[in-house]
């Protein structure tokens, strides 16, 4: 062949080999139909989530969220077994069992992570017993509850109506009042929140508090002391302290207290004003000879 003709005829190359699929090549070949629903099935999940965040972001205390709140604690629950399994409260003497279930609002076999330990906290701290809680949620399964509950003070009367309340005047109790022990007896309208530094003076003349049935609050302002005897002591406004010692000192001096009286007005600092008992009014008054005696209530 001419060299002309053999110049122009360009030599092709040789065909390539064959290259033979890699194993990870093969298998993701194999595994093609499966993975295309799950990347199809992820897709959609992330939709869903990017949805459900604009819903939340949008309204935060809307039922969309809650109810997604609750599936992904009963998803926890199914998948990793985190249930409520006891749940054990501590402190509580006087609230009733009814209303600490009402509040904590959780069952043994609900799932751990749909209890909110603080809104169960809020709920039981708006119970009138108790006055402080605390709520813990343990991912073995234990749900336990520290309360303080208030301590009652005194058997309140106002209007015809009775209650329990604690030294703040807060009603923790209107049943069951003869289930807490002897407590003191408070009468009239403010009573409840002021009674107990008055309490705590009696504590000073136990003569006198031994005698004492009720403390009887008077226009919102001063106090009375009704004696077992039917007695009335008339104390001063804002000098009760003085008129309770004063009162204490009559007792151990003349045994004032033990004798039929229907009024004691200690309101005049400098004067003693008795009235009889009205079985006795024709008996003379037995009273210090530093004092003066009226038959009126002054």
């Amino acid at each position: 062949m001419p060299r002309k003709l053999q110049a122009g005829i360009r030599a092709r190359p040789a065909p390539p080999e064959p290259v033979r699929p890699s194993a990870l090549r093969l298998w993701l070949r194999r595994k093609r139909p499966l993975l295309r629903p799950a990347a199809k099935i992820g897709a959609v999940l992330a939709l869903c989530g990017v949805a459900a965040l604009g819903v939340a972001q949008l309204d935060p205390a809307s039922r969309f969220s809650a109810a997604m709140d609750g599936a992904t604690a009963s998803l926890g629950a199914r998948v990793s077994g985190l249930v409520v399994s006891d749940i054990k409260v501590e402190g509580a003497r006087n609230t009733p069992a009814a209303q600490l279930r009402q509040a904590l609002s959780v069952r043994v076999g609900d799932p751990v992570l749909g209890f909110s330990p603080d809104r169960a906290r809020e709920r039981l701290e708006s119970i009138p017993w108790i006055e402080e809680a605390e709520v813990q949620r343990h991912l073995s399964g234990l749900v336990l509850v520290k309360v303080r509950e208030r301590q009652p003070f005194a058997i309140w009367q106002n209007n015809g109506r009775f209650a329990i309340v604690d030294r703040e005047g807060r009603t923790v109790a209107t049943d069951r009042l003869d289930a807490f022990g002897p407590l003191p007896l408070i009468v009239g309208a403010g009573a409840e929140k002021s009674a107990a530094p008055l309490f705590d003076l009696l504590g000073d003349a136990p003569d006198v508090k031994a005698r004492t049935q009720a403390l009887v609050r008077i226009g919102e302002r001063r106090w009375n002391l009704r004696l077992h005897s039917g007695t009335d002591v008339l104390l001063p406004e804002g000098h009760e302290e003085a008129a309770i010692q004063r009162l204490a000192e009559l007792q151990r001096q003349n045994q004032l207290l033990d004798r039929p009286m229907q009024t004691v007005d200690l309101r005049l600092p400098d004067r003693l004003v008795l009235r009889p008992a009205p079985s006795s009014a024709a008996e003379p008054a037995a009273t210090p000879a530093s004092t003066r005696t009226r038959g009126r209530n002054g």
